[in-house]
This record gives structure tokens, sequence and C-alpha cells, in this order.
């Protein structure tokens, strides 16, 4: 019988403890798939609630006999890895279903021939909204003057007892999950319609998306899996360049290049730029790097997290096609002797960088 309980990040000492999609001293078992983690081998996995679902698998696992378990932010990828260990035998039941979920929550990548791709959207969706309209924002506990690791336990406490009910039947939370659904359902429409065009170019990992106006993240990225970058043109010369998530983390799956600095790009773009506007860039250790014309104020890190139709996206003077061959050149330059692998450290990422 499974007797776990979740207690609040600063609790990992106060006795053995499992640590999901975070990383804390003195866990009996990590499983996170954050930078150099230290989750065992056979529990490596794309998400940290994959890492979950493998270790219910594996009950040998020195560390998983500890009861405690904790995490130091809420997202979905952790709620449910937390979540499943909770509830063991409902989490293998909807093994394939959680896994979608996460990595949807995470990556914002969906296959949308899966049977299950639907339901996945709604428990995420459901998620989002209760979590948005209970709580605050993801990335919102700093402008509440919050740290998110103890701010982020009232949400566990909250959504911990609730979700197995959403889980066997999504048309429960209707109420909540419906305006989002809706709204990525339709974006999904346009991203596979007529009107959008995507290319690939695998050798440096860039998906380029053209696409009449901005679109929610599970739409514009759903279709990017085994990408790590996306360029998005819309029209009226409208654009954003983003370094996936899935070069954050130690992505299991399959090997990736190391993030480069968009610093030189941006200089090379300001060059061209007749718009009076700047380009900018995030840093590289971003969870989700933007490159980006500015407005006059800066983007905050919840602005950035959430979906590019809910932000400014300005006019630019240099032609799409003219963006698309300098962010080919720029990474096909940068990656040119370099080799995919799997499991890269900050150090090499910067390193290449330099």
């Amino acid at each position: 019988m499974n007797h776990r309980y979740f207690v609040p990040f600063a609790a990992v000492r106060r006795q053995p403890t499992i640590v999901v999609d975070s990383v804390g001293l003195g866990a009996a078992l990590t499983l996170a798939h954050w930078r150099g983690a230290a989750t065992p081998g056979p529990l490596r996995d794309d998400t940290s609630a994959g890492s979950a679902l493998r270790a219910l698998h594996h009950p040998e696992t020195p560390g998983l006999e500890a009861q405690a378990v904790t995490a130091n932010h809420f997202d979905v990828d952790g709620f449910v890895g937390v979540w499943a260990l909770l509830h063991p035998a409902l989490a293998l039941r909807h093994e394939e279903l959680l896994r979608l979920a996460a990595t949807l929550g995470d990556f914002r990548e969906l296959d949308w021939t899966n049977p299950l791709a639907d339901t996945a959207l709604k428990l995420v969706c459901w998620l989002n909204a209760e979590e948005k309209t209970r709580f605050y924002e993801p990335f919102g506990a700093p402008a509440r003057k919050r740290r998110e690791d103890e701010a982020s336990a009232e949400k566990f406490a909250w959504f911990l007892p609730r979700f197995a009910e959403i889980l066997e039947n999504p048309a429960a939370g209707r109420a909540a999950w419906g305006p989002e659904h809706a709204r990525v359902t339709a974006a999904v429409a346009v991203a596979q319609g007529p009107n959008t065009q995507r290319v690939g170019y695998a050798e440096v990992g860039l998906a380029v998306v053209r696409t009449p106006g901005p679109l929610p993240y599970y739409a514009l990225f759903g279709p990017t899996a085994g990408f790590d970058w996306v360029l998005s043109l819309y029209d009226g010369q409208r654009y954003e360049l983003e370094c996936k998530y899935t070069t954050w983390i130690d992505l299991e799956s399959r090997p990736t290049l190391p993030r480069l600095a968009l610093g030189p790009l941006a200089t090379r773009l300001n060059a061209l730029e007749t718009s009076g506007r700047t380009w900018a860039a995030d840093g590289p250790t971003d969870t989700g790097p933007l490159l980006r014309l500015a407005g006059s104020r800066k983007l905050s890190k919840a602005q950035r997290y959430a979906d590019p139709d809910g932000r400014p996206i300005y006019a630019s003077s240099i032609a799409p096609d003219v963006l698309e061959h300098e962010v080919l050149a720029f990474l096909r330059a940068g990656y040119a002797n370099i080799q995919p692998k799997k499991y890269w450290t900050w150090a090499e990422v910067k390193a290449t960088g330099a």
C-alpha cells in the first residue's frame, strides 16, 4: 500500500524525501530531467513525470521507499510526477495520457494524431486555468514578492486531491478547461491549414513556421517535436525566434546540439533593421530564450513564458526571407564543428557560445 505524501520543498531535509522536477541537497531520490540532476540512469526520461512513472515500474530503486515527496515549483510536468508517486496504481493505468500531458506542459509538443491527444490537452488546460484563477500564473511569484518554492506548496495542496477526478472524467472540469481548449483547438486548425507552412532544417534543429498571426504555444510548437529552435514568421513582418526548453534540460530520447548565445545574431539584425526598434535576446541559460524586436518595456519572465498571442510582436523592416536566411546562416556557422550528443553540461554550453 502506498503511504507517500507531499511536503513543502523547505522540508526536504526533515525526513527522507523524493525530489521531483527539482534538485535539492539531501534528497533520498531525485527524479528530474534538469541538466546534471542525479536521476538514476535507468529512470532518465524526457520529462520529470516520465522519470517518476519509470520509477513506479522499478520499486526496488534505492530511495523510492521514502514517503515524503516534494518539488520546488509548480508546473504541469512536476505536478504530474508528484501526483503519480502519490497515486501509483491510477498513474500506471493512465501512464500514456500522463506522459502526453507532461510533454505538452513542458515542451508544448503534442502529436495530434494520437487518440489521447485531445484528452491530454483538456487536462493541461484544466491545470492552467485553475492555477491562474485560484493562485497566480507561472513565474508570477516574484511579482507578488513570494518565493516560488514556498508559494507553490499551496498549489500542490489544492490540486493533489482533485486531479484524479479530472483524469478519470475530464468532462467534470469542462467549465475550467473549456475556454483555453477552444482557443487552442481553433489555433491548431490554423496551424494545420493551408495558410501555415513549416520547413525544417534538421541539421541545425530549426523549424520555420510561417503563419498569419501569433498562436498559442500548444498549436505553434505542437508539431515541432525533434526541433529545438522555432522561427515564427507572422504576417506584417513580425517575427520571433525561440530556443525551446528541450535544450535547457537533459533530453533522454535523442541527442541535441548545445544552445548558442543569441547576442551576435541580434547585433547582425540590428545592422539591418531600419524600423527604429532594436533586436534583443535572452541569455542562453533562460528556460526559453527569445530573440525579438523589443518594446519600450522589457517583457517579464511571466510574459515570455505566456503564449505569443498574448504579447505584442512588432513589425520589422527586414523581409521574412532575409530573416530566415540570417537565422539559418547564424545557426549553421555556430554548429559548424559540433556534433549532437546527450547530457551537455552548462560549462560546455557556455564554452560553445564563447
